[in-house]
């Protein structure tokens, strides 16, 4: 059971960040490669002021970082075992998904 307030803190700063599509879809990116945001912008096919503002919101929830390279500034993620993390999240979720425990769950919208 979590008790430390940092280990809360830490666990909501992170859900935080994941209940955005567009703030997930960045992370996934960046576990893949480290990446700039003109070409994060064009490849998830959104504004770079809208992409802005969740670089923004992922690094104050201390999950990406920046690297300056140059003239230009690339992102990462902070921890290489975040991407682990989330490939082990979206694992667990996959497996929960199909783990229907209720016979009639269609018809209850439930599990």
């Amino acid at each position: 059971m979590l008790t430390a307030a940092s280990d809360i803190d830490v666990l909501a700063r992170f859900g935080r960040a994941l209940a955005d599509p567009i703030r997930c879809r960045i992370l996934l990116a960046l576990r893949q490669a480290p990446a700039y945001p003109a070409d994060l912008a064009d490849a998830l096919g959104i504004s770079r002021t809208r992409l802005s503002n969740h670089l923004t919101c992922l690094r104050d929830c201390g999950l990406v970082i920046t690297a300056p390279d140059g003239r230009r500034t690339r992102y990462e993620l902070a921890d290489p075992r975040l991407a682990h993390a989330l490939d082990d999240l979206r694992a667990a979720v996959v497996a929960v998904a199909t783990d229907r425990t209720c016979a009639d769950a269609d018809e209850q919208g439930c599990c």
